[in-house]
């Protein structure tokens, strides 16, 4: 919808349908300035640098497509503020408060009425499959109904729904989250399936970008340009089956991040949001960049969620270099992480350089099909571009050179372009290597955390000895161009499981004291809320409250995700 504006007044906000009061829903409560935690750094003028934050960022919410006009015609509580509420800091709501069970059985029957076809499903094999995950160790939850919307007005349809009567709403992508993201919650809820909205929409290639919907995979998009002879590619590669709207919601990256960079980078150029109002927002134009005010679209990009659920996007493509794959076994972590230094210092063509450990290729060669016989030993895998194959075969030689110097043997260039998929396939299959080689009945903690990189061998040589101990089943790797180091913890009993969470604690405690942070780039969920006022400080995690809370007073997007606040409780 396009909305005109008229000179904002002292304490009216004017919109083409008239004036609005901006009022505080009756449910807030003042923010207390009483935050404690974090760095040190902060206290009194870290208080008045959030207020000023605070109020900066409040403004430029009135411009996500009129949030209150929709969320007062959908009956939250607009009455009883004065101008006063625009110079003093953003109010924080009380606990919130969800439906009853007779709620949300009117409110499934509105969505039956609302929406086409099969559309809706409350089938107890559907509502667990949407709640629980088998890449994910957290405990699941079922929902109270799934829905397919196949446009943007069937999602504004269902969170109108949902506001209307407080029901919960948990958007679903790919299904590969490891954090818990699509989990239901305790209460029950909507979960949001957006596998019917999977198309690309225009392909711009003189632009180099694409619009798609947010239930289109990667890998799929990268297919697509290839069948039409389009020499660019989706440069982000997190899971095999990941699609977009899932990547931009947990601010993903992959393999190949040091080369390309994350989610949050440049990679999402403009989103298309339904707000938990109803409300439909674009968050920028088409081009290419921008400096016309808040990055909106960053906004939503890591946001897991639980601001408003995304329809459409716009993605940034990268032009295809040729690639090679190579292989070299190293002594140690630490000589393996000091080649990694020299070989990125040096400006060659590098996509990716994987670290992996001897206890993941033991792994490696036990499962599967292994592309090529490895040692048993700590390796690095690389992924070398270069535009001619003068540059590509420059690149593999200066790598070779390289880990010769930092005491690595073994180098292993593909010799052809079908070994080189082979090899890579090797790396990218852990996750499901790990689980056959542990066993059957063996589920997996799959974590990661991210540190500078001179602090990557420390971390990983802390947490093997650590692991060790405990008799765990494991092997670690991590994207080390980037310092993103992953474990794989295998348990079968509740024994083990205890044993997994406390490593899992430990290992995140020595990222965040090396200067981390608790996830690389798996996202928060349910599995780190617990860490983020350590890693980012009280104010700063103060301050995300107040965004979510700003754009969802009634707190209906996906509940007990990414903050650590308090659960919400059924209404009696």
């Amino acid at each position: 919808m396009s909305l005109s504006w008229r000179p904002l007044t002292r304490s009216t906000c004017c919109f083409s349908g008239g004036p609005l009061r901006l009022r505080a829903p009756s449910n807030f409560r003042p923010l207390s300035t009483a935050a404690s935690g974090g760095p040190s750094a902060q206290g009194s003028a870290a208080s008045s640098t959030r207020t000023a934050l605070t109020l900066a960022l409040g403004g430029a919410f009135l411009g996500l497509g009129g949030y209150y006009v929709g969320a007062r015609s959908n009956g939250v509580n607009m009455e009883g503020a004065t101008s006063r509420a625009l110079v003093s800091p953003s109010p924080l709501p009380a606990k919130p408060i969800y439906g009853t069970p007779g709620d949300f059985v009117r409110a499934i029957d509105e969505l039956r009425a609302s929406l086409a076809g099969e559309a809706v499903t409350t089938a107890r094999d559907q509502l667990e499959a949407h709640g629980f995950s088998t890449n994910s160790h957290h405990h699941g939850l079922p929902h109270s109904v799934v829905v397919y919307p196949t446009s943007t007005e069937d999602v504004v349809k269902i969170v109108n729904v949902a506001q209307k009567y407080r029901m919960p709403v948990v958007p679903y992508s790919g299904g590969t989250s490891l954090e818990g993201h699509f989990t239901g919650w305790k209460g029950g809820g909507i979960c949001v399936d957006m596998s019917e909205m999977d198309k690309i929409i225009a392909i711009h290639e003189e632009d180099s970008d694409l619009v798609c919907q947010p239930g289109v995979g990667w890998m799929e998009i990268n297919q697509t340009l290839k069948e039409k002879g389009i020499p660019l590619f989706f440069p982000l590669d997190p899971g095999p089956t990941a699609t977009i709207g899932g990547m931009l919601s947990t601010g993903c990256s992959g393999t190949n991040a040091v080369r390309y960079g994350t989610a949050k980078g440049e990679w999402f150029l403009n989103a298309t949001v339904v707000l938990p109002s109803g409300e439909v927002i674009k968050t920028r134009r088409r081009s290419r960049k921008s400096s016309a005010g808040f990055d909106t679209t960053k906004l939503f990009v890591g946001a897991e969620g639980t601001l408003g659920i995304v329809t459409e996007v716009t993605i940034r493509l990268a032009p295809i270099v040729p690639t090679t794959v190579a292989t070299a076994r190293f002594p140690d972590v630490r000589k393996a992480s000091e080649a990694v230094i020299e070989i990125l210092n040096t400006g060659i063509g590098i996509q990716c350089i994987e670290l992996v450990d001897a206890a993941f290729m033991r792994v490696t060669m036990a499962t599967g099909n292994p592309a090529r016989e490895y040692d048993i030993a700590d390796h690095l895998f690389f992924k070398l571009q270069g535009a001619t194959p003068g540059a590509l075969a420059e690149a593999v030689d200066v790598v070779k050179r390289i880990v010769k110097r930092h005491g690595g043997d073994k180098f292993w260039p593909a010799q052809s372009e079908e070994e080189a998929a082979a090899m890579w396939t090797d790396r990218k299959n852990a996750h499901y290597s790990g689980l056959a080689y542990a066993g059957e009945g063996a589920k997996a903690w799959s974590t990661d955390v991210c540190v500078p990189i001179s602090k990557l061998p420390q971390l990983v040589y802390e947490t093997q000895k650590d692991i060790e101990r405990s008799g765990i089943m494991y092997f670690v790797l991590g994207h080390a161009g980037d310092g993103n180091f992953h474990s794989f913890l295998a348990f079968k009993t509740d024994e083990e499981l205890k044993t997994v969470r406390g490593l899992v604690h430990r290992m995140v405690k020595r990222a965040l004291a090396l200067d981390g942070t608790c996830t690389g780039e798996h996202g928060v969920g349910i599995g780190k809320k617990e860490f983020l006022v350590e890693e980012l400080g009280a104010g700063t995690v103060a301050l995300m409250k107040t965004i979510k809370r700003a754009i969802d007073p009634l707190g209906i997007m996906n509940p007990g995700k990414l903050y650590p606040d308090d659960d919400a409780t059924p209404a009696s």
